[in-house]
């Protein structure tokens, strides 16, 4: 049991990490739709995403200008609340079914 905690909880270290840091070096390139979308002609139909002014839209964090931090901050609150509701989900899923006692 304590070699699974180990485990989970560098594998969860390493994701903030990643998310964190890391995640700032990644590629601007367009994703595959958005490429896709400018080879064929049809980006200038795109519409403006309903959630554009939400606090995590666009791979950053709103209010927060510098654009490293920014980025960080918006990955490490992701991995933190991916690794909540995955808990939660296999908290659920592993439970143990109730007996019936006669």
């Amino acid at each position: 049991m304590l070699n699974n905690r180990r485990f989970y909880i560098g594998g969860f270290v390493v994701s903030l990490f990643l998310a964190g840091v890391v995640s700032f070096y990644a590629s601007s390139s367009p994703d595959g739709l958005e490429k896709v979308a400018e080879d064929i002609g049809f980006i200038e139909t795109a519409k403006e995403n309903t959630n554009a002014d939400v606090a995590l839209s666009d791979y950053g964090t709103k209010g927060v200008d510098n654009e490293r931090a920014s980025v960080g901050i918006a990955g490490v609150i992701g991995v933190i609340g991916t690794a909540v509701v995955a808990g939660v989900a296999f908290k659920l899923i592993a439970r143990k079914p109730r007996t019936v006692k006669n």
